[in-house]
C-alpha cells in the first residue's frame, strides 16, 4: 500500500484549504450559512468530512477565514493605492476601481461577507466591523477636501452610497460584460461622491 508522507500532506494543505474555502463560499452564497454543514462543504470540495477538520476547527472558523480574506484583500489594495497615489482625486478613484474589481472578481465571497457577517462569533464580528470602519474612513478622508461643501455626516453618507452602488452587483446579475459592468459601477460610484474621475493621463501617471 502506498502511503503519503507528512511532507507531502503539508505541501497539499494550502490547495485543499483553498478548495474548502471556495466550496464554503459557493454553498453559503446559494443556501445560507445555517443551511450547510461541514459534510456539505467537504462534499462540495471533494474532500471527506473528516478532512475538513484538519484545516478548520468548525464551521465558524471557515466563515471567519472567508470574511477575513475579502477584508484583507480590500485593505491591502487600499494601502497600496494610498501609498502610490499622487493626489486625493486620483487615490479616491483608485479605491473605487479596486473595490469594483473585488466586487466583480470575488463576487461570491464579498456577497457572503455582506450577508453573513452577523453570523460570526461576537469578537470576530466586532473585529471585522472595526476594520470595515477604518476602510470607509480612508474614503471619507480623501473625499473631504474634494467636497468641502459637505458636512461630516454628509461625507459618510456619500461614501456609503458609493460603496453600496458598487456592491449592488453582488445581488443583481446584469448580464453585462465585465468591462462594461466595471465602467458603469465606477461611474455610479463617482456620481454618488459628486467627484469627477481624473483623466486617463493622470491615472496612468502621464
Amino acid at each position: 500500500m502506498t502511503t503519503t508522507s507528512p511532507a507531502t500532506r503539508r505541501r497539499r494543505d494550502p490547495e485543499r484549504r483553498e478548495r474548502i474555502l471556495t466550496a464554503a463560499a459557493e454553498l453559503t452564497a446559494r443556501r445560507g450559512f445555517h443551511a450547510i454543514g461541514m459534510a456539505d462543504i467537504g462534499a462540495e470540495a471533494g474532500i471527506v468530512g473528516s478532512g475538513v477538520y484538519r484545516h478548520f476547527e468548525n464551521k465558524d472558523a471557515i466563515l471567519v477565514a472567508l470574511l477575513d480574506r475579502v477584508m484583507t484583500r480590500l485593505q491591502d489594495g487600499a494601502a497600496a493605492i494610498l501609498a502610490a497615489g499622487p493626489d486625493d482625486r486620483t487615490v479616491l478613484s483608485g479605491l473605487i476601481r479596486d473595490h469594483v474589481q473585488v466586487a466583480i472578481e470575488d463576487r461570491t465571497v464579498l456577497a457572503v461577507y455582506h450577508r453573513e457577517i452577523h453570523n460570526l462569533p461576537e469578537d470576530e464580528r466586532r473585529r471585522l466591523r472595526r476594520l470595515q470602519r477604518h476602510y470607509v474612513e480612508d474614503w471619507v478622508h480623501l473625499l473631504a477636501p474634494l467636497r468641502p461643501d459637505l458636512a461630516d455626516g454628509e461625507l459618510r453618507l456619500a461614501v456609503h452610497a458609493a460603496i453600496g452602488a458598487v456592491q449592488s452587483t453582488l445581488f443583481f446579475r446584469s448580464g453585462l460584460a465585465s468591462e462594461r459592468l466595471a465602467e458603469l459601477l465606477e461611474e455610479l460610484a463617482h456620481g454618488c461622491l459628486g467627484v469627477a474621475a481624473p483623466s486617463t493621463s493622470r491615472v496612468n501617471g502621464e
